[in-house]
């Protein structure tokens, strides 16, 4: 009798009882958080649109300081400073692609390079000529998978088949480390690395790779040998205004950028030349095509997409409300960075920086020195071994060694998640001030 009015009374449920419920799901919801936050989008926080934009958890949950203990790698180039800017962005670069898209090898048969995207090859004139750091007009867009492959391609493109000997490669040291790697990974008959080009003095062809600014210490360069039988192919990944101040429009025979310099979008791998001679243009072309039949029509699109927002954050303004367009945020980062890296070496003399002439940029408007993606950082007093000294103190960088120059010198990325480089800066600070640096 008890059991059957109990169950016929409703049940009344108190403040008491709806603050313990929403206690227990609340916790329950945070702990999902936590263990599968690579899962959740929940923090709501203003982007530079003024408005409510999601953000990853995992933001927050894996951006805080690295601890004192562990270590700080600053040796790989990889772009994440970015990435703030991009989430601010929210979903102006966001683009949807049917299941029927990109089914065919082809984008555009009546190109030379027929699996270059029309919308691609667009994105990518519009973007220099706004800069003006790169004739466009009556050059040939070559689409590659990151400015390496196009490389490996200028190279095929150029080194004849025929010759009794492999074309001699050289670069002025410290160069691009991968340099060397990339050329002498598959003992192309075609061509050999032969180092330094400033020690080249040999009358036979050659190629040289002029990379500027210059990938490890910024420099700005031109060609270092002087011979009549040489070919140039210049690396201009660095030639953008958040670098270094833009004060020609280059017009070199091959050119070669890549996307994940100029937006930090290193994971889609995409990059692109401009070849004057439709001849090498083409053999270029072949290239990429026995080596992996044309270049992902998605990555290109989603690369067009993010050019043309970069473009439309000076031409259409009104689309981005009080954003600050692209080139000058990232600018106003690096100038910060650098900034920071300077006055933690001025603390002592155990630490120097190369100095950059100081120019006019015809796109930012301003006078102002290289401040490169790569700090050349050289160890002073009785240091010789600069990436072993640094990594004692759990700074990870690579030696100038591998540049083809001492192991004074260490390569270390400024690009990274701005906790990282932070933390890197306080331990610099702290090295810097050291009246010994074996204390």
């Amino acid at each position: 009798m008890g059991f059957s009015l109990m169950r016929n009374q409703k049940f009344m449920p108190t403040i008491k009882h709806l603050l313990i419920i929403s206690i227990a799901i609340n916790a329950g919801l945070l702990l999902k958080l936590l263990h599968h936050e690579h899962e959740w989008a929940g923090l709501l926080g203003p982007d530079i649109n003024g408005k409510n934009e999601v953000r990853l958890v995992k933001d927050v949950l894996h951006k805080a300081k690295p601890a004192t203990d562990q270590y700080v790698n600053l040796d790989r180039g990889d772009p994440t400073m970015y990435e703030v800017y991009w989430m601010q962005m929210g979903d102006k670069t966001t683009l949807v692609l049917s299941g029927w898209q990109s089914i065919s090898y082809f984008s555009d048969t009546k190109n030379h390079c027929w699996f270059l995207e029309p919308g691609f090859a667009n994105a990518v004139t519009r973007l220099h000529n706004l800069v003006g750091n790169a004739q466009t007009r009556n050059y040939h867009i070559v689409v590659g998978t990151g400015s390496t492959q196009l490389f490996q391609a200028a190279l095929y493109a150029l080194s004849p088949s025929s010759a009794p000997e492999p074309m001699s490669i050289v670069s002025a040291a410290p160069f691009y480390s991968s340099y060397p790697l990339i050329i002498d990974c598959l003992k192309s008959g075609l061509y050999k690395w032969k180092g330094d080009a400033s020690k080249y003095n040999k009358d036979d062809p050659y190629i040289e790779l002029v990379t500027s600014p210059n990938n490890p210490d910024g420099s700005i360069r031109q060609a270092v040998v002087n011979g009549s039988g040489g070919i140039l192919v210049h690396d201009l990944a660095y030639y953008w205004p958040q670098y270094t101040p833009i004060s020609f429009q280059a017009n070199h025979d091959i050119m070669l950028f890549t996307v994940s310099k100029c937006t930090g979008h290193a994971g889609i791998r995409i990059g692109w030349a401009l070849v004057k001679d439709k001849e090498v243009a083409k053999k270029m072309t072949k290239f990429i095509e026995i080596s992996s039949i044309g270049v992902s029509k998605d990555s290109q699109l989603r690369a067009a997409k993010i050019l043309d927002v970069i473009a439309d954050t000076y031409e259409h303004t009104e689309k981005f409300d009080k954003a600050t367009p692209f080139f000058h945020y990232i600018y106003n980062e690096m100038a910060k960075r650098w900034r920071q890296l300077r006055s933690a070496v001025s603390k002592g003399q155990t630490f120097s920086l190369p100095d950059f002439p100081v120019e006019k940029c015809n796109f930012i408007g301003q006078r102002f020195g290289t401040q490169p993606a790569f700090a050349w950082l050289k160890c002073e007093k009785s240091i010789d071994d600069c990436e072993g000294f640094l990594k004692k103190h759990k700074i990870l960088t690579r030696s100038g060694t591998h540049f083809g120059s001492s192991e004074n010198y260490v390569r270390i990325s400024l690009i990274s998640h701005k906790e990282e480089y932070d933390e890197f800066i306080r331990r610099l600070s702290l090295l810097s001030s050291m009246s010994s640096p074996h204390e």
